[in-house]
C-alpha cells in the first residue's frame, strides 16, 4: 500500500509526487479480460454524499486533480440519469497533453459519457447532448418509450439496450464489453453504485473524504435494497495539506 502526503502539489516522503506518478497510482490493471468497474465518490467526514443535493460542494483541489486523472485514464464514464440531471452533466473535458497521452496509449482522445436510464428519461436539449465533443451512450431497456429513444437518437446518442424491464448490472457490463469499453469509471449516483455493489460487480472504489462536516439529510454513497459484503483492500492513501483524504480500495480476489 502506498501512503503519501499532499501539499499544494502531491508529495510523498521521497519528494514531490508528480502527475505521472499520480497517474501510475490510479492506473487500471494492465491485463483485464472484460470491463473493470471503478467507482469514484466524494463524501464529508460525517458521511454526506452531497450538500443541497449536489456533490460539487464537497470538492477540494486535490479531489479535482484526482477526478481529472481518473477521467483521463478511463475508456468510458458511466453515470445514472438522476445524477446527470442533478449535476447538469456535459461531456468530458481533457486538456491537449492528456488527449495526447490517451492517443499514444491506443485510446480515443476523449471518453464518452454512458448514462444508465431504464426509461430513457433524458432531455435531448441538455448539456449532455449539446456541450460535448463525443456523443453520449444511453444504456436503457427494451421497453423504454420508443418516442424518447428516437428523440435521444436524433440528438446524437448511441442507444444500447441492457435489459428487458430494467438495466441490470450484468446487462450493463455486457453492453460495455460489446463496445470494447473495459476501463470503466462509474461516477454515481448512489442508486447505480448501490446496484453494482449489491450485485458484486464493483472491482474498485476511489473515495475522497472532504475535511468538512455537512449534516443535513444527504444519504450514503451507495443505496440498494439488499446488503452485499465485498472484501476490499487499500491500494493507497493520499492526504492533502488541507485534510482531504483520498483512498483507493481494490476488491480482494473472489474465492
Amino acid at each position: 500500500m502506498h501512503r503519501a502526503h499532499i501539499g499544494t502539489n502531491f508529495t510523498s516522503d521521497g519528494g514531490e509526487l508528480t502527475e505521472d506518478a499520480l497517474r501510475g497510482l490510479y492506473a487500471y490493471p494492465k491485463h483485464i479480460p472484460g470491463p473493470w468497474i471503478r467507482a469514484n465518490f466524494v463524501c464529508s467526514i460525517d458521511g454526506a454524499v452531497s450538500v443541497d443535493g449536489r456533490s460539487g460542494a464537497l470538492g477540494t483541489p486535490a479531489d479535482k486533480q484526482v477526478y481529472d486523472t481518473l477521467r483521463e485514464l478511463a475508456d468510458v464514464v458511466v453515470v445514472g440519469a438522476g445524477t446527470v440531471r442533478t449535476e447538469d452533466y456535459g461531456g468530458v473535458r481533457i486538456g491537449p497533453d492528456g488527449r495526447q497521452r490517451r492517443v499514444e496509449s491506443g485510446m480515443s482522445d476523449l471518453p464518452p459519457i454512458a448514462v444508465v436510464s431504464a426509461r430513457a428519461h433524458l432531455d435531448p436539449h441538455s448539456r449532455l447532448f449539446n456541450d460535448t465533443e463525443v456523443a453520449p451512450i444511453v444504456v436503457t431497456c427494451a421497453d423504454a418509450d420508443p418516442a424518447r429513444v428516437a428523440d435521444l437518437t436524433s440528438a446524437g446518442a448511441r442507444v444500447v439496450t441492457a435489459g428487458e424491464h430494467e438495466v441490470t448490472s450484468t446487462g450493463l457490463i455486457t453492453a460495455l464489453d460489446g463496445l470494447g469499453l473495459h476501463r470503466v469509471l462509474c461516477e454515481g449516483g448512489p442508486s447505480l453504485f448501490g446496484r453494482l455493489a449489491g450485485d458484486d460487480a464493483i472491482d474498485e472504489l476511489c473515495l475522497t473524504t472532504a475535511p468538512v462536516l455537512a449534516g443535513g439529510t444527504a444519504g450514503r454513497i451507495a443505496t440498494s435494497p439488499r446488503a452485499q459484503v465485498t472484501a476490499m483492500a487499500p491500494a493507497h492513501i493520499l492526504i492533502d495539506s488541507d485534510g482531504t483524504v483520498l483512498t483507493r480500495w481494490v476488491r480482494l480476489p473472489r474465492p
